[in-house]
């Protein structure tokens, strides 16, 4: 095999962890902008509806995101065309997985790891939000197989 045939093989990987990456680089981009939104949305109904516990509207400016953020993950993130009948569920049994892996991760982080919090709170999110990805990625959006 020559150069010209190895660098030829390699082409495919190349372009298609070109495209992971890219997809990787969508995937924080819109997460970030669903997490900045949320933070925005719940601190201003949080004091709106102080009749109402905030743990509790906290969790309903959540759940307003869930379908906005499964639409641009679907559309930018994956640029997928895998039915929404499809792909909302997976979506979904993502979201909650990545709720129990926060909590686990979390309880590693700062009960057996003692991390400090910022430390902490970046390790929930990075391992979280990788094993999302991946998920997403290959189970939720993938096309069929």
């Amino acid at each position: 095999m020559s150069i010209g045939d190895s660098l030829n093989a390699a082409l495919p990987i190349r372009k298609g962890l070109r495209a992971t990456l890219a997809s990787l680089m969508r995937f924080a981009g819109v997460g970030g902008a669903a997490a900045l939104g949320y933070v925005l949305v719940s601190s201003l109904a949080v004091v709106l509806c102080s009749g109402l516990p905030a743990p509790v509207v906290s969790t309903a400016c959540y759940a307003l995101f869930i379908v906005p953020t499964y639409l641009a993950h679907r559309r930018f993130s994956f640029r997928s065309d895998v039915a929404h009948g499809r792909a909302l569920p997976r979506y979904a049994a993502v979201q909650a997985l990545g709720l129990a892996l926060a909590a686990l991760f979390s309880a590693l982080a700062y009960e057996v790891l003692a991390l400090p919090n910022p430390a902490a709170a970046i390790a929930v999110v990075v391992l979280t939000s990788a094993i999302s990805f991946i998920l997403l990625k290959l189970w939720a959006f993938a096309a069929h197989r």
